[in-house]
């Protein structure tokens, strides 16, 4: 799975709302929001619209306006914010894994391709932003993301030799 920008920045935007709600209940500015992750202002307007479009925030305009969570940091995981501004979280070719119709011997990687999406799904449907907030990740994320082989870049079995000049 790759995260784009997109997804990356709706998330921290949310943890950030998430974390400004917590202390204050004042509405809480995109440049300020932009300005505590480092996201570019025009582009967290936009991500902030779809997700504002897919009831995740509110939004009040004028000199007291701003965005907030529409519910609760309880309520909101990082896979309903992703798919708000990206869509379903795992696609082969911009399909569902369900849906794909492999023949001969590559039939079995459509099992290969669900257990991805479910293990994905298991993944982002259990943290919620609070539990970001809180710094307090459900099990097995801590379990998984503290196993000594995840900080492990893979090396292509086979290098492709390059051409001496």
């Amino acid at each position: 799975m790759r995260v784009s920008a997109k997804a990356d920045y709706a998330v921290r935007a949310m943890i950030e709302l998430a974390s400004m709600q917590s202390t204050d209940e004042a509405p809480a500015k995109g440049e300020v929001v932009a300005a505590a992750q480092a996201i570019p202002p025009r582009f967290l307007e936009t991500i902030l619209g779809e997700l504002r479009v897919n009831g995740l925030v509110q939004s009040r305009r004028g000199s007291d306006g701003g965005y907030w969570l529409a519910r609760g940091a309880n309520d909101i995981t990082l896979a309903e914010i992703i798919r708000s501004v990206e869509g379903p979280l795992a696609t082969v070719r911009g399909e569902a894994a369900d849906e794909i119709d492999y023949r001969g011997q590559a039939a079995p990687l459509r099992s290969v391709w669900l257990a991805l999406r479910a293990n994905i799904r298991q993944v982002l449907e259990s943290v919620t932003l609070a539990d970001v907030v809180s710094g307090a990740l459900p099990e097995p994320i801590g379990t998984i993301a503290e196993h000594p082989d995840v900080a492990l870049h893979r090396e292509p079995r086979y290098a492709p030799r390059t051409r001496a000049t």
